[in-house]
C-alpha cells in the first residue's frame, strides 16, 4: 500500500500542496485530475522522490519515500516515473534504449523482455530504428517501454498518451492497462483526458488549488459529482435549477448537475431554443438556450439554430 500522510509542499509563495492524505492499495489504477497548475505533476514527483516534502511522510509498504536530501540520485528504484519530457538516447536504436535498463548478464532473458515490451507499446516494427528518426508519439511509446523494463512496483504516468495519434491511442490504452493489471503494478496517472479515466481507473483523485477535494471509486465519482468543478473534469456538464426538468422538485434553489446524455428532446418539458449542433460521430451534441442559460444535450438527430424544442430528463421518461 502507498500511504501519504499529512504531506505539504510549497512550490512558491503563490502555490503549495496542502495537507494531503491518501491510501492506494497495491495493484490499483488511480487517476489524478484537476485543472492545469493544480498540483498533479508535483504530487507525482513527490511520490517518486524528486522533491522533499515540507511536512508529512510517504511510505510504500514499510519503505519510506524520501527526496534529494537523502539520495544523491533522487527517485526510488522500485518506482518509475514517465514525465512529459522523454529521457531517451537519440543516436541508438529503440531496442537498445530499452535494453540499457535490463541486465547484460542474461542476454537471452533481456532480449525476450525487450521484445515483450515492444509488443506492449506497439513498436516492434521500429526495433532497429534510431530514436532520433521517430515521431513524438513513437518516442513517448519507447519511453513507456523503458519505464516498464525493470518491472516497477509503482508506475507514475504524466499525460501518458498526449503525443500519440488517436487511431492508435485507444488500442494502446487497452494493451497497457491490461498488462499492468496482469503484472499487479500500481499505476497512478495524471491526466486531462477523461478517456484515460473512466474505462481504466479504479480510483480517481481530484485536486484543486493544491488540495484534494475528492477521492472515490471512479464510477461513483462520475455518477455522483459533488460540485460543478468535479463534473466538468469528465466532460460537458449542465448546472441548472432541478425543477426545470423534474417537476417533482419544488425548491427553486435546488441545482442539478446533469451530463448531456441525461437530457433528451421530448414531446413535453422545458422550452429551449437550439443554438448549435456539434456532430460527434454516433450522436449530436446540441447547445440550446433557456432564457439566458445554455443547456447541452445529446441527440441522435441534428437540430438547427433557432429550432424550438422541449427537453426532459431521460431517467424520468424511462421510469
Amino acid at each position: 500500500m502507498l500511504r501519504i500522510t499529512n504531506v505539504s509542499y510549497s512550490i512558491s509563495d503563490r502555490f503549495s500542496l496542502q495537507n494531503l492524505n491518501l491510501q492506494i492499495e497495491e495493484g490499483t489504477h488511480v487517476s489524478i485530475i484537476g485543472e492545469s497548475g493544480c498540483g498533479k505533476t508535483t504530487l507525482l514527483k513527490l511520490i517518486y522522490g524528486l522533491y522533499d516534502t515540507d511536512t508529512g511522510t510517504i511510505f510504500w509498504k514499510d519503505h519510506q519515500i524520501t527526496g534529494p536530501k537523502d539520495h544523491l540520485v533522487p527517485g526510488m528504484p522500485f518506482i518509475k516515473h514517465l514525465s512529459q519530457d522523454f529521457d531517451l538516447m537519440p543516436f541508438i536504436s529503440v531496442e537498445e534504449n530499452i535494453k540499457k535498463f535490463l541486465s547484460r548478464l542474461y542476454p537471452k532473458e533481456s532480449e525476450q523482455r525487450t521484445q515483450e515490451l515492444l509488443e506492449v507499446v506497439e513498436m516492434s516494427a521500429f526495433a532497429k530504428a534510431h530514436v532520433k528518426t521517430l515521431s513524438g508519439g513513437q518516442k513517448q511509446r519507447v519511453a513507456l517501454a523503458q519505464s516498464l523494463a525493470k518491472e516497477p512496483k509503482i508506475l507514475l504516468l504524466d499525460e501518458p498518451f498526449s503525443h500519440i495519434d488517436n487511431f492508435r491511442k485507444n488500442r494502446l490504452r487497452r494493451k497497457l492497462f491490461s498488462y499492468l493489471k496482469k503484472q499487479h503494478i500500481t499505476c497512478i496517472v495524471a491526466t486531462h483526458d477523461s478517456t484515460d479515466i473512466l474505462s481504466y481507473m479504479d480510483q480517481t483523485i481530484v485536486i484543486r488549488e493544491g488540495e484534494i477535494i475528492a477521492n472515490a471509486p471512479t464510477r461513483e465519482l462520475y455518477k455522483n459529482p459533488k460540485t460543478h468543478y468535479i463534473a466538468s473534469l469528465f466532460g460537458e456538464v449542465n448546472e441548472i435549477p432541478a425543477h426545470w426538468l423534474d417537476t417533482t422538485i419544488t425548491d427553486s434553489n435546488t441545482l442539478a448537475l446533469l451530463y448531456p446524455y441525461q437530457i433528451i428532446a421530448a414531446n413535453t418539458g422545458l422550452d429551449v431554443t437550439v443554438k448549435q449542433s456539434y456532430f460527434k460521430g454516433g450522436y449530436y451534441l446540441i447547445e440550446s438556450m433557456h432564457n439566458d442559460t445554455p443547456i447541452f444535450f445529446e441527440s441522435s438527430k441534428e437540430y438547427f439554430p433557432s429550432d424550438q424544442i422541449k427537453l426532459a430528463l431521460k431517467t424520468l421518461l424511462m421510469d
